[in-house]
């Protein structure tokens, strides 16, 4: 357009300097007279490897940087939180991003994103970090990953923010590491329990006489199984059994029904959620508080216990609620991990939409409107149908008498 058109149209004269400066944008150039527009997330990894100088790092480079006790490395494995908790390299972080995170992320979050422990982001700043490595699950080439991959916008983000920082990528990812050097990884995770004889003589105070080897619900077979470390899962029959909970050395209980006992007052710390198995039941309002209790007992070095009555519906949401806020995690992954664990779980159809409502404030405190389920505003508008959620609502809790054995792990039922 010549400049004597642009000077006498006003409007042609505002696109044109518009163009212009998203094409200094794009470029991360000045704009002119010295004033500097700000730097554009930076793309891709390639761009990043050209300025901060990412290095390509091999398994055998890693295994001597790991097993140097004279240097200090940082490895934040960017794989889900499931896959992590399954098995991972020794020491090493989770990085784990919401999806609304990387949505708003536009190629680089903060970073406390990516390093939520104070103390590790300030050991980063302080340089006592001889390399940071960034690794993915197979990850061979460093331009491989997606550009809104939570491996690239870590990178990204510690090109930006860590400048004075070794980046590294390890190639091949987890899954050539965890192969050629398994000492150096967690073994993987099968669903950890304890399985002790269930003798035809329940122990004093047992909650159900009949729940023997013999014609016991599938719910109290075997013993509670571990969701973490620190945190266990089951049923009432497996709360009133001492001898698991001494030999898993629970120090706590979390007691998530209103008629179960608590069996042994004078030995364990005990937390009471009076909530029923029911659709009309508001069990989110002791999500904060079961899990503020659970982390308390962690923090004393102690071990929760959690149990309703059959460890299905109530007991595993409340689990579930734990796993999200405390790993910021949606729905499905913790219900996964959960189920992977303890394969009958089945919290009832109003409890998944408590959930889900719960990982809207988790994932998105400061948007939740646009982060609320679509499947929730379906529940808003009362027109849902049980086809919403992907998961299967609860089981009724049979009495032992009735119910011998659950023929399948998971049971529909059209009634919560």
């Amino acid at each position: 357009i010549p400049r004597s058109c642009l000077l006498r149209n006003p409007a042609k004269r505002e696109e044109c300097f518009l163009k212009k400066r998203k094409k200094r944008r794009r470029e991360g150039r000045r704009k002119d007279k010295g004033v500097f527009l700000p730097f554009p997330a930076l793309p891709a990894l390639t761009r990043a490897m050209v300025n901060m100088q990412v290095c390509a790092l091999d398994c055998e480079t890693l295994r001597d940087l790991l097993q140097d006790r004279d240097l200090q490395c940082l490895v934040l494995d960017c794989r889900s939180f499931f896959a992590f908790n399954s098995s991972h390299v020794r020491g090493s972080c989770n990085v784990r991003l919401s999806t609304i995170v990387r949505r708003r992320a536009k190629g680089a979050v903060g970073l406390e994103h990516i390093l939520p422990n104070e103390e590790a982001r300030a050991r980063l700043h302080k340089r006592l970090y001889q390399a940071v490595v960034l690794l993915d699950e197979r990850s061979a080439d460093p331009e491989a990953p997606k550009r809104d991959s939570t491996l690239q916008l870590a990178l990204n983000t510690l090109c930006r923010e860590a400048r004075d920082a070794r980046i590294c990528f390890l190639k091949g990812g987890y899954e050539t590491f965890s192969s050629t050097f398994p000492e150096l990884c967690t073994k993987p995770s099968a669903p950890k329990g304890l399985t002790l004889p269930l003798s035809t003589t329940t122990a004093p105070g047992s909650a159900d006489s009949n729940c023997s080897s013999c014609g016991t619900p599938l719910y109290d077979q075997g013993g509670p199984v571990e969701i973490l470390p620190f945190l266990y899962l089951g049923s009432a029959f497996h709360a009133s059994r001492k001898d698991m909970l001494d030999a898993l050395g629970i120090t706590a209980l979390i007691n998530v029904s209103a008629n179960c006992p608590n069996h042994f007052e004078g030995h364990y710390q005990y937390k009471s959620i009076p909530v029923e198995d029911s659709h009309k039941a508001d069990i989110s309002c002791w999500f904060n508080e079961a899990i503020d209790f659970i982390d308390s007992i962690k923090n004393d070095g102690g071990r929760v216990f959690v149990h309703c009555q059959a460890g299905i519906s109530r007991s595993a949401t409340i689990c579930l609620a734990y796993l999200m806020r405390t790993n910021r995690v949606k729905l499905d992954e913790a219900f996964e991990f959960v189920k992977q664990r303890r394969s009958i779980i089945s919290p009832n159809f109003s409890f998944m939409g408590q959930l889900l409502q719960f990982e809207s404030q988790v994932l998105a405190p400061n948007c939740s409107a646009e982060a609320v389920s679509p499947a929730m505003s379906a529940l808003d508008r009362g027109t849902s149908t049980t086809t919403v959620f992907n998961f299967p609502v609860s089981i009724p809790v049979h009495p032992s008498n009735a119910l011998n054995y659950l023929q399948s792990p998971i049971t529909t039922s059209p009634s919560c």
